[in-house]
């Protein structure tokens, strides 16, 4: 399957909260566990993503930067009929 790269992409970066949300699409969906315990997955019913957020982002340093595939957390996202 051929899918078409983002065309817009909104975040949002809460310094007091210490909170990033990226955003892929604007579509209604549901926050999703990811194996990293900082990064939630946003994906709508059928396990498309949509965008993701990670809390703690400013205990990230360049040295040791967030590396994570979105991708893995969906493979067992049942399919809705």
């Amino acid at each position: 399957m051929c899918r078409r790269p983002a065309e817009k992409l909104t975040s949002w970066f809460d310094a007091e909260a210490n909170f990033l949300e990226v955003r892929i699409s604007d579509a209604p969906g549901y926050s999703r566990e990811t194996s990293h315990d900082l990064l939630m997955a946003q994906v709508n019913e059928r396990g498309r993503i949509l965008g993701f957020t990670v809390q703690g982002i400013s205990t990230f340093r360049h040295s040791c930067p967030l590396d994570a595939e979105l991708v893995e957390a969906f493979t067992t996202v049942p399919r809705m009929a």
